[in-house]
């Protein structure tokens, strides 16, 4: 099999007859994350799934009982890692809240959460009708406690440096809108875009909106 990106890849390694219930579900969960990044949503089957796995149907029943609960915790699969990537950080106690702002967006952009298998997951869900109600449903409370600790960092921020023209609010949706439009270009156009990309335009973002708290990316003058 090759995956999304051309390469040759393997079914999920399958596991002895022993292996405990959370072992099993991890698997089929990711062997739905590797049918959906090759054939989308539409054609991802509970066979695909089981052809990954290398497990039979009744185990996905046995676990899942049907797709639609499968697809849902394999959203929530990829939900929570992305949650729990920036959250360590945020909750670093002496980091400043520059840093944490910055551990966001390279916790965003890190290669475990930010690669073509993973967005093809993403923008799948995001883009078939009948399952965007499912994405609304497991991702408004995770983007929602994303928003309000950008935007807590942010009005620190604000305070600190009277940048009193600016609404923490307001750069706050903005960089949540940053991170999805480069998401999306890193998903359908990687030989031109890549997550070492939106991160230093990001940080160009930042250095020219409080230039008193973010330098400019290496080499390249702020407003420039």
């Amino acid at each position: 099999m090759a995956d999304v990106n051309g390469r040759t890849t393997k079914p999920v390694k399958p596991t002895g007859r022993t292996a405990s219930r959370e072992v099993r579900r991890q698997q089929l969960i990711e062997a739905t994350i590797e049918s959906i990044a090759k054939h989308g949503i539409t054609g991802t089957t509970m066979t695909t799934v089981t052809g990954f796995a290398g497990l039979s149907l009744g185990i996905v029943n046995f676990h899942f009982q049907n797709k639609q609960n499968l697809y849902e915790e394999t959203l929530r699969h990829l939900a929570d890692e992305h949650r729990d990537q920036w959250l360590k950080s945020v909750q670093k106690a002496e980091l400043t809240p520059v840093a944490k702002l910055l551990a966001i967006v390279d916790a965003n952009f890190h290669p475990r959460i930010c690669n073509r298998k993973n967005l093809s997951v993403w923008y799948s869900f995001f883009g078939e009708a009948p399952y965007r109600h499912v994405y609304r449903k497991i991702m408004d409370e995770i983007d929602a406690e994303r928003l309000n600790s950008m935007r807590e960092l942010f009005e620190r921020i604000i305070e600190d440096g009277q940048y009193d023209d600016i609404d923490a609010a307001d750069v706050a949706n903005t960089m949540e809108a940053l991170y999805d439009g480069y998401s999306i270009n890193i998903l359908i156009y990687p030989e031109k875009f890549s997550g070492a990309d939106a991160k230093i335009r990001i940080r160009d973002f930042l250095a020219n909106t409080f230039p008193r708290h973010f330098d400019p990316p290496s080499g390249k003058a702020c407003g420039t």
